[in-house]
């Protein structure tokens, strides 16, 4: 793996044609895809294993939780610091989402003696503070859904909100949020493996688009 990472940023800056011109795809450009995707690992692989852990272990595995939300927030950080968005306020917006429920989860996580996962389950309103999170990995399902037509986001981005809601509320049975949870496990690890194999340049889009927006 590392080996192809490097052919990759080895390959000679390409140019297309875009909307608004002639654009080059050079090795800086590639390495912010690449840290992207590897955001998007370290995040898949971290919510894995937490609903693996759950799921097998039950209340047991909750002190583990906190930790793997800390490597899945941080994860999904970076791929929010390197993905390309054509809206400049679309991605500031889904990094300000980043920011609040990263914060929220450290005061959650500061005030309590208990595992994060089991205080915000016991308390769905903290969900209005470190749900935002999620909110903006669902920003990420969109965009993947919209930009490359992937069927595992198409499902990933009703699916968050309407669980998460559905908790907030208390009408989903706690069945029909283990389902839901495990399809959210499933279609995320599916989604970032995908990723990782994915051709690098259709990831940074049209550059001559992101000139265009930049000066008007």
């Amino acid at each position: 793996m590392i080996n192809v990472m490097i052919s990759l940023l080895d390959k000679e800056p390409t140019s297309y044609k875009g909307e608004f011109g002639e654009f080059t795809i050079d090795k800086s450009d590639r390495l912010g895809v690449i840290i992207y995707r590897g955001g998007l690992i370290v995040a898949a692989v971290s919510f894995a294993l937490a609903s693996n852990l759950v799921f097998a272990q039950g209340e047991a595995a909750l002190p583990w939780i906190t930790p793997l939300f800390a490597l899945f927030s941080l994860g999904l950080g970076v791929s929010l610091l390197t993905i390309h968005i054509y809206m400049v306020a679309l991605h500031r917006l889904l990094q300000a989402f980043w920011v609040i429920g990263s914060v929220s989860a450290i005061a959650i996580a500061w005030q309590t003696d208990e595992p994060l996962a089991l205080y915000v389950y016991n308390h769905p309103v903290t969900l209005f503070g470190i749900g935002f999170t999620f909110a903006a990995l669902t920003g990420i399902y969109f965009k993947e859904a919209f930009c490359f037509n992937r069927l595992e986001t198409k499902v990933l981005t009703p699916i968050v909100p309407f669980l998460l809601l559905g908790h907030l509320t208390g009408l989903l049975p706690l069945s029909v949020e283990q389902v839901l949870l495990a399809v959210w496990t499933i279609g995320f690890t599916i989604f970032a493996g995908r990723k990782m194999v994915q051709a690098i340049d259709p990831d940074i889009g049209d550059k001559s688009v992101f000139e265009y927006l930049k000066n008007h």
